[in-house]
Formats: C-alpha cells, structure tokens, sequence
C-alpha cells in the first residue's frame, strides 16, 4: 500500500532486514523491509500491539515488530535503519511511557497515522504493590512505594518514571479490548477502503477478550489468599480487575534492583498472607524470585507479562499464555 516503499533500493531493503526487525504470523513473514508489499503497512512497537494490528488488520496489513521475540520491550534502543523504516510505513501503533526509544523515534517521525495505545484506555498509578498498604494500613506503601514514584534512569540514559502511569494495559483483558477498539478505529481512517472488515474484525477480537475476562472472574472467584508476589510490578491492572494484590520484587521497570528492607519486607507478607509462590518472568532473570522463594521456603512458577512470544512461552499467541497465567494463579492463591 505504500508507494514511497517502492523507492527504496535493494541494498538498503537487505541492510534493514539485516537488523533483524521482529515479524510475527503470516501477515508479517516478509522481513520488515520488504518493499511495496501492497497491504496497510504498521511498525507495531512490541508483541502486545503487534497481536492487536495482526488481528485487526488480517490479511489487509503487514505487520512489523520493532521489538524482537525473546528481547525485553523495556531494553530497547531504535537502531537509525529502523527510524528509516517507520518512515516508510502507513502507521505506527506503540504504548507511549513503556519504550523510550520508540517515543522518540515514533515522536520525531513524519509517519501520517500514529496509534498511541495509552491515549485508548485510562492509565492509574501502580508501584510495588496494587493497594496492600491501603488494605493493611500498616505503611507498606510509604515505606516502599516511593521508589517508584521516582525517576529511574537506565544504562542508556533514558528516564523509566512512566509519569503517565503503568503502561502494562495489556494484562487486564478489559483494557485491552478498549484499546482494540480505538486501534480499530484508527485503522478504518487511515484504510477506508478496507474499513469493514477491520470493524468486523475488531469486533471478533473484543469478544475474544470478554471471554477471557469472563474465565478469570470464574477461575478466580474461589481462592484461599488474594495475594501474589511477582519479580516485577507488571500485574497491577490485572489485580485491581480481579481484586487480588499483587507484591512486587521490583518496581514498574524490570531492571531495578529491591532493597534488603523490601526483600525482609516480603518476606513477612509472604508468611502474613498465606503465599505460596514467588512469580518470575520468561525474559529477564529469576535469580532474585528464585532467592526470595529459596530463603522463604515458597514454591516458585512463571507468571508471563506476555511482552514477547519465544519457545519458553506458554503458548503460541497472547491468549494461549494468559490462560496459562490464569493457571499458575490460581495454583498459587488456592482456587478451586
């Protein structure tokens, strides 16, 4: 569909491709710089919007992931070819507060139709718990929820505050559907021609994901404790859909390291509130979920955030894995 694809040279498709730009099913199997491939062209920043412009668009788009399977959304530096392929495509659809470099890049590209996912659904404020201090009132959060109040700075440079709020929406299967909708939308604008079976097919995706809250409101009606303790603060949404609390190693970004108080701190949670289990990820360590749980004597499993599908997934696509994740909690808080 984008006729300015056709100007590009051979060289610099094989230079691009060469980057190894992430691809997803059979809308996106040509590399990310496959010239004019004739469809509605979208550079999806990372899994969880890639999955959303794959299943709205179908076979009208060509979908490009910026984030590679198995990398971690939050880690992600644009590299200059791939500033100039999300100048060649027809939208970019990304979740601003959760990438850095993509914000920047997408920020400062010409491209005509910019999605923002944030803008779709109302962000909240979560930290290293979703509302324990408040349930406790014994000071949880003061002693420990500033960390995430404020300004981490990374290896690069970046400043990881998400002052707009969590940016993991994707993890409640209500926000998501809403942030579908608005992506469905934005797609009828930018390709009329193709409007109706993008409503149609927004409308099966939303669906979809009604179920999908429907299992975890049943899976999880029954349970023993309403705590879980997590390696870092993806889940807060998810918790407050379900009235759960989730505890977290870390904060909002993967990368921070807890203290010695808040590790004691979970410690005490841990034996105060029944839990069972200590949660880890797929794409970054599990050294300290594994050591909190080693030094409690709790049972460790994978609670996936879903960024990123790879061979360790449990699941081939993001229900597959949230069903998975709607397993493992219900082991962990005594479902039945």
């Amino acid at each position: 569909m984008n006729v300015r694809r056709r100007h590009i040279s051979t060289v610099a498709l094989t230079a691009v491709a060469a980057l190894g730009l992430g691809t997803l099913t059979a809308c996106s199997s040509d590399s990310a710089a496959a010239g004019d491939t004739g469809k509605f062209d979208v550079v999806a920043s990372f899994y969880p919007m890639a999955f959303l412009a794959e299943r709205i668009g179908g076979e009208h788009v060509h979908v490009t992931s910026l984030t590679q399977p198995g990398q971690e959304p939050h880690d992600l530096e644009i590299s200059a070819r791939q500033t100039a392929q999300l100048e060649e495509a027809d939208a970019a659809l990304y979740l601003k507060g959760l990438q850095p470099s993509v914000d920047e890049a997408i920020g400062q590209s010409p491209i005509a139709t910019k999605i923002d996912a944030a803008e779709l659904t109302a962000l909240e404020e979560h930290g290293t718990e979703a509302g324990h201090g408040e349930e406790h009132g014994d000071g949880h959060e003061d002693e420990h929820g500033h960390e995430d109040e404020q300004a981490h700075e990374d290896e690069h440079g970046h400043d990881h505050d998400h002052e707009g709020g969590d940016p993991h929406i994707w993890l409640d299967p209500v926000k998501y559907a809403e942030v579908a909708e608005g992506v469905g939308k934005a797609f009828q604008k930018a390709d009329p021609d193709h409007a109706a079976d993008y409503r149609k097919n927004t409308a099966t995706l939303v669906k979809d994901l009604e179920a999908l809250d429907e299992k975890f409101r049943t899976g999880l009606a029954n349970r023993t404790t309403d705590v879980f303790v997590t390696s870092h603060a993806a889940f807060g949404y998810l918790a407050e859909r379900y009235g759960l609390t989730e505890e977290a190693i870390s904060g909002l970004d993967p990368d921070t390291e807890p203290s010695g108080a808040r590790v004691k701190e979970l410690q005490k949670i841990a034996k105060d509130d029944g839990v069972t289990t200590v949660f880890y990820e797929t794409l970054v360590s599990d050294k300290t979920a594994k050591t909190l749980a080693g030094d409690t004597g709790l049972k460790t499993d994978v609670l996936d955030p879903v960024e990123g599908i790879t061979d360790h997934s449990r699941g081939e696509d993001y229900f597959q894995v949230m069903e998975a994740n709607l397993t493992a909690l219900r082991t962990a808080l005594g479902a039945r």
